[in-house]
C-alpha cells in the first residue's frame, strides 16, 4: 500500500505506535500533530493523503480539526483514532465528515484494513 499519511495524537507514544504500523505497510508519514490546531496546519503545508486523527485532543478537538481540513480540501480523507466509550464522539466526527475510525488499542491488522479502505475509495 502507498500513501502520505499525517499522524495526529496528543500522546506521543500512540504518534510512534501508529508510524510504526503504517511505516511497516510501506506507507510514509509526512508528518505528526500534537492537537487540532497543529493538525491544520501541518495538513495546509504537507497535502498528505491520509489523516489519522485523535478524537480528543488540546486547543482544538480532533472534531473540530476534520471540520478546518475539510474546509481547506472538502475531499481530504481523515480516520479518527479513538478509545472505547466514545461512539457518541466517533458519531459527530463522522458526520462532521471523518471517513472511517479505528479504535485503541490498535490492531495492526484492523489499522490497516480501515486506512486501506479509505484509501482506495473514491473521493
Amino acid at each position: 500500500m502507498r500513501g502520505r499519511v499525517l499522524v495526529a495524537d496528543d500522546a506521543a507514544f500512540m504518534r510512534q505506535m501508529i508510524r510504526e504500523i503504517l511505516e511497516a505497510e510501506g506507507l510514509e508519514v509526512v508528518g505528526e500533530a500534537v492537537d487540532g490546531v497543529e493538525a491544520i496546519d501541518q495538513f495546509s503545508k504537507l497535502h498528505p493523503d491520509l489523516v489519522t486523527m485523535d478524537i480528543v485532543m488540546p486547543r482544538r478537538s480532533g472534531i473540530d480539526a476534520v471540520k478546518g481540513i475539510l474546509e481547506l480540501d472538502p475531499q481530504a480523507r481523515v480516520v479518527m483514532c479513538s478509545a472505547l466509550g466514545q461512539e457518541t464522539l466517533v458519531m459527530e466526527a463522522l458526520q462532521a465528515g471523518a471517513r472511517d475510525f479505528i479504535v485503541k488499542p490498535f490492531k495492526p491488522d484492523n489499522v490497516i484494513a480501515t486506512l486501506t479502505k479509505v484509501l482506495e475509495k473514491e473521493s
